[in-house]
């Protein structure tokens, strides 16, 4: 991995490849490694960058709760665009990612060759969904992330298909644990008291592909509402899947992805 101070914190980033660069922009209590599924297919046409948001995988770890505003970690990823000379880059997001994603957007549209929203929404979580993460950052504070892991894990529709996968689980929870406890809490904190910008999506010119798991329910409905409100964007809804299309269903995510680049790119496949 390389390293690269952004606004005082040093950002740990994955990269590979050559040519256009490709953005991947990992979710809430992800990494950098969440896109190791993804990197394989798209090495041989692009240069895929993944950087550890702050507070996530190897990079810096702030403890105050303004440290993981939303906006602050766009700001990130606008200065690790600009630093590493990556303008005109493709920006894919998951999950907080996308919310990521979608404010770089906004904020400097002119980096961008493109946006790509995956199982993310532009809009503050329901009352249910608030209530259920905010029970789990109680256990955050109190426990700790291991407890968190377990907390969470025994709410996911797909508990028992993961536990018959017991390596997946194991990597999945590695990976989890990387995350601070600050990073959860506020993260998750900021994502529940987020404004709304679906109508400011509407401004939005540059070429945008949605990608939802068709099993992720509290994202499709986000997602079709994204897709009306954004002029000309492609919306695709992967069956049989959750929340994480790049790792429960890759080849079919490469496939719409790659699908969407060369398309913006005019690349003959």
């Amino acid at each position: 991995m390389a390293v690269i101070t952004i606004n005082g914190l040093d950002i740990h980033y994955r990269e590979a490849g050559q040519g256009r660069p490709v953005v991947l922009v990992h979710g809430f209590t992800g990494n950098s490694r969440n896109w190791a599924l993804t990197v394989p297919a798209l090495r041989p046409y692009y240069r895929l960058l993944s950087p550890d948001l702050r507070g996530h995988g190897l990079s810096a770890k702030p403890v105050l709760p303004e440290d993981y505003a939303l906006e602050a970690m766009a700001d990130d990823i606008v200065a690790f665009v600009g630093l590493l000379g990556l303008e005109g880059c493709h920006l894919v997001g998951h999950s907080m990612g996308g919310m990521i994603a979608q404010l770089v957007a906004l904020k400097a549209p002119h980096l961008l060759r493109s946006l790509v929203l995956v199982d993310t929404s532009a809009e503050p979580p329901g009352a249910l969904r608030t209530e259920e993460r905010a029970r789990l950052v109680r256990v955050a504070m109190e426990q700790g992330m291991e407890a968190v892991w377990e907390a969470q894990l025994a709410l996911n529709p797909m508990a028992e298909e993961l536990r018959s996968q017991p390596e997946l689980l194991q990597t999945w929870k590695e990976q989890f644990l990387m995350t601070s406890r600050e990073a959860y809490i506020y993260c998750a904190q900021h994502i529940a008291n987020r404004r709304p910008i679906l109508d400011e999506l509407k401004g939005l010119r540059m070429p945008v592909l949605i990608v939802c798991g068709e099993l992720d329910e509290p994202f499709v409905g986000p997602s079709r509402r994204m897709h009306e409100a954004i002029p000309g964007s492609r919306l695709e809804i992967i069956a049989g899947c959750g929340h994480s299309p790049q790792i429960e269903r890759p080849q079919e995510f490469n496939r719409l992805l790659l699908s969407f680049l060369w398309e913006v790119d005019g690349v003959t496949p």
